[in-house]
């Protein structure tokens, strides 16, 4: 009887195990089939300065925050770079509307998770004063 229950109990384990999952509970919600790319964040520099990607393909964004200030990551075409640029200029320190944005402090991560619906190109910037202007901005290829 022991050894019947036993091999019962090996399909039933295996099914178990196979719906587990590796993840660590820590991310952006519907995220679950986004390709993930790490984000180093820098003072005033990202690493990697470009990414390629698919039309239609989703990503979560990993920022980590290596330097010694807040870095932001907005996801965004030049013209919205450009806006964006003014809002934080306007003193308000804040992201406005939309998710295609993070503040990170020193030390910290966070994610963003992105869908780049056409081919072109965008960028990624941080508006920290002074950092956009200085360089700190990536590209996203999307083909």
């Amino acid at each position: 009887m022991r050894r019947v229950m036993f091999l019962l109990a090996i399909p039933v384990l295996a099914v178990l195990a196979a719906c587990g999952s590796s993840d660590d509970g820590n991310t952006t919600a519907g995220s679950g089939d986004a390709r993930v790319v790490e984000v180093e964040m820098r003072d005033i520099a990202f690493a990697p300065t470009a990414v390629d990607v698919r039309a239609g393909e989703k990503v979560r964004f990993v920022f980590k925050n290596t330097g010694q200030v807040v870095h932001d990551a907005f996801i965004g075409d030049q013209a919205a770079q450009d806006e964006h640029e003014k809002e934080m200029r306007g003193g308000h320190g804040d992201h406005g509307k939309g998710g295609n944005a993070v503040s990170v402090k020193p030390g910290k991560t966070e994610q963003l998770t992105y869908t780049f619906d056409r081919p072109g190109q965008i960028l990624i910037g941080c508006h920290q004063p002074g950092h956009y202007t200085g360089g700190m901005k990536a590209t996203v290829n999307i083909a």
